[in-house]
Parts: C-alpha cells; structure tokens; sequence
C-alpha cells in the first residue's frame, strides 16, 4: 500500500484499512491547523490507486470498511468517486462502508444525484470538521462555508442517506463563549442529527494564524473550567440519539457513550473531575499537543 507525507485518520478507523486517493488537505487553509502545510494537495492515480487494490485482495480480502485518504477524500469528483468505489467492491467484495474526512465545500459541489448515486455504492460515514455552530467562531476558525452552508449540507446528506460524524471542538470560540458555543453547537446538532458526535478541544500549534492571534491578544483561549463547563452543556442540551465518540487524548475527560440515554452518567463524569481539580489548574490553559 502507498502512502505520502503524513497519514491521518480518526481514533475510530484504528482498524480500518487505508486506501490514500488524495495527497494532503484541498482546502489547508484553517486558522488552527498544520497538519498538511508542509504538504502539496494532489490526487493519486488511477492505476496506483488499482494497484493498492490488488495488494489488498491479496493481504486484506475480507475487509469491510475501508477509510479513503487523506486530508478531505471527498473532494474528488461523484465520477472519480465512483470509479474507485467500484473498483473497491471489484477487489474487496465485502466491503461495506467506504468513509473518508469530508468538508462542508465537498458536499457543496456535489448534485442531489450525485450524493444518492455515492450513498448506494456505500460511502458513508463522512467524517466532518464542523468545529462550531456559531457562526462568527466559524468564520474565524477558516473553514471555508458559512454556518447556513453547513446546516444545508448536512441536511444534503441525511436527504442523500449518507451517514456522517459532526466533529467540534471545545473552545472553538474562545475565552467566556464557552456556554455560547455549547447551545450553538447543540442546536445545530439536533437539527442535522448526526450518526456520532466527535468533539476534541481547541488547542494551538505551531505556526498558526490562531498562535499568532493569541500573541497580539485578538484571541484568547478558554480555560480548562470552561472547557469542562462547555462539554457539560453541549451533552444535557443534546436530545437526538447519537453517539458522543469523545476517546481524542486531547481531551480532558475522554469518553464514548450513547446520548441521549448515557447523559446523566456522562456530565456526573466530568462534574467529579470538575469538582476535584485545583482552581489553579481550572484557570489555566493546558498545553495541548494533539490536533
């Protein structure tokens, strides 16, 4: 199997094999990633692309979930899409779902048909940085569409039966917003009712607009109480069924459970560490190191 530059994929496709169909992030352009700067975008070959097939028959005949990389897959045309899912069921018969990072601008360019012809050949799952539901923080955060973008989106892709995870970070709009983004991000949630939740927590790397915002004081970091306070209102105010995946090391209080029936026992989780950590330690802003 080929793969270039820096591989990303969720803590949940720890076990899924990888197929790379794009090299780098289409967009690259968000206020508080690196993952792909020092990466090129480009599209991977056809006959490459086969050729990892064929090595997967051989090692991998009985898989059942493949995840396409890298940065945002499903920026690739419905045609090119297509094709390598039926190339993919050609050489893995099995497979049954074929998921991939997707943006709100890929589901944008894509028609109504084309949506529902990918959704039949098994893509789902889409993997999607939301971030936030509030629309100023969002435009901040870079992303490349509105929040009214993303709701149309999302709805898009429940009308198309393409299942997706809504990802969204903790502190994403800043120092005393953190209730603010929690009911934002809660509505937006119940409205498009997402397969799973996925958040992780705003931290700042190296290189970054968002670094160098901090540094000039244009944006401030919520603290580790705000940050607790924020996932405790994002679940009691969440009343679809969902799954919160919140496993991501960068998180505070990591876990998975099912909402809204795992509520109760999820916020009283992260009240006792709320509740038995030092003030100084909630007042400050931990270091993060994890995307």
């Amino acid at each position: 199997m080929n793969y270039t530059g820096p591989v990303y994929r969720p803590p949940y496709e720890a076990n899924t094999l990888l197929l790379e169909v794009t090299v780098g992030c289409a967009h690259n352009k968000c206020t508080f990633c690196t993952m792909y700067h020092d990466v090129k975008f480009s599209i991977a070959k056809a006959d490459r692309i086969e050729q990892d097939l064929q090595e997967a028959q051989r090692l991998y005949p009985n898989v059942k979930r493949i995840f396409l990389v890298n940065g945002d897959a499903f920026v690739l045309s419905a045609n090119r899409l297509k094709n390598i899912a039926e190339q993919i069921h050609k050489y893995l018969p099995k497979v049954e779902i074929i998921t991939m990072y997707a943006s709100i601008n890929n589901i944008m360019h894509k028609s109504d048909e084309e949506l529902a012809e990918l959704a039949k050949l098994g893509i789902g799952d889409l993997w999607i940085g939301v971030e936030t539901g509030l629309g100023d923080a969002l435009d901040y955060l870079n992303k490349g569409a509105s929040l009214s973008d993303t709701e149309k989106q999302l709805e898009r892709l429940n009308i198309a039966c393409i299942t997706f995870f809504y990802g969204f970070m903790f502190g994403a709009a800043g120092k005393n917003r953190g209730v603010e983004n929690a009911i934002a991000n809660a509505k937006l949630i119940n409205k498009v009712k997402p397969l799973g939740i996925v958040p992780t927590t705003l931290n700042v790397n190296n290189g970054t607009k968002l670094e160098a915002d901090i540094a000039n004081g244009s944006f401030q970091m919520a603290t580790e109480k705000e940050i607790l306070e924020e996932q405790i209102k994002t679940i009691e105010l969440i009343n679809v069924p969902t799954y919160y995946m919140g496993i991501h090391v960068i998180n505070t209080v990591s876990f998975d459970t099912q909402l809204p029936k795992g509520k109760l026992e999820a916020t009283e989780k992260i009240k006792l560490v709320l509740n038995n950590t030092t003030k100084e330690v909630l007042n400050s802003v931990p270091e993060r190191h994890s995307i």
